[in-house]
Order: structure tokens, then C-alpha cells, then sequence
């Protein structure tokens, strides 16, 4: 757990960060979770933060990381979200995995599912770990990378 000083100065710095960018925003720090510290930022234009599929969202996360890493010496991380998208985004993914297992399983066919980043490939692959009917595996490269969902035989 950061000191509870860390935590004043990633929320601070932050809302430096967003008012250069001249965006309107509202940083909200919600509960640690061990080492990552989550932050919410509310807009009235999200999508521009959030940008095609994420990316502008991870770029943004990646940037403000590096920033608060010059100013505290203790080892952390960010989860920067924006309106609530990644929330709704891991929701779809779990949903997509689960439905598309049991396709597999009803078929008997293995099936490839759309390219995506690491950390959206890591929640498929983490949503159907406990399965026993299925395996997943990523293939091709980035940035076309994908999961293939196959049956257990």
C-alpha cells in the first residue's frame, strides 16, 4: 500500500496533468488494490480520451505512469480509467469468452476470436482458465494477435 502522501501526489499530478491537456476532467482515486492504484477521470467527452479501441486510453495511462515515477520512489502502478470504459470493456470480454466457449463446446470447433491487445487477450484467457471443456492459446502478431478458443478432446 502507497503513503497515503503518494497518493495526494498521483491524484495531483493527475489533475495537472489533464488541465495542460486543457480537457475538463474530474480525477477521482478509488480504492488500492494492493499496488495499483485505480483512477477514475469523468469528462463530458470521453471518447477522445478513451480513443479507437482504447489505445489513446493505454497511451495516456503509459504517459501519466511515467510521469509519477520521476516524483515517488516507491514501486506502484496505475489503472487509469475513463467514464467506466475499461469496467464495461473487461464485462463484454468475460461475456464474449464464456459465450464463445460454449459455442466451441456445442460445436466441437475451435474458434478465433477478434485481434486485440495483451491485456484484453489476458482477460479472455483468465475468464476461461477454471474450464476444463476448453483451452485458449494467442497467435499471430502484433498487432494482429488473437485468441483461439479450442475444445478439450
Amino acid at each position: 500500500m502507497l503513503n497515503p502522501n503518494y497518493l495526494e501526489k498521483i491524484k495531483t499530478t493527475a489533475e495537472e496533468f489533464f488541465k495542460k491537456t486543457t480537457f475538463e476532467v474530474e480525477v477521482e482515486l478509488l480504492p488500492q488494490k494492493e499496488l495499483t492504484v485505480p483512477i477514475n477521470i469523468k469528462t463530458d467527452s470521453p471518447q477522445i480520451l478513451i480513443g479507437e479501441g482504447g489505445q489513446t486510453l493505454i497511451d495516456i495511462q503509459r504517459l501519466l505512469k511515467a510521469i509519477l515515477r520521476k516524483n515517488i520512489p516507491e514501486m506502484f502502478y496505475i489503472d487509469l480509467d475513463v467514464s467506466g470504459y475499461k469496467e464495461k470493456k473487461i464485462r463484454y470480454l468475460k461475456e464474449l469468452a464464456e459465450t464463445s466457449a460454449n459455442s466451441v463446446v456445442a460445436t466441437q470447433e475451435e474458434k478465433t476470436l477478434f485481434p486485440m491487445p495483451a491485456y484484453e487477450r489476458r482477460i479472455v484467457h483468465m475468464a476461461l482458465a477454471e474450464r476444463e471443456d476448453v483451452v485458449t492459446e494467442s497467435v499471430g502478431r502484433e498487432p494482429e494477435r488473437s485468441v483461439i478458443i479450442k475444445p478439450c478432446l
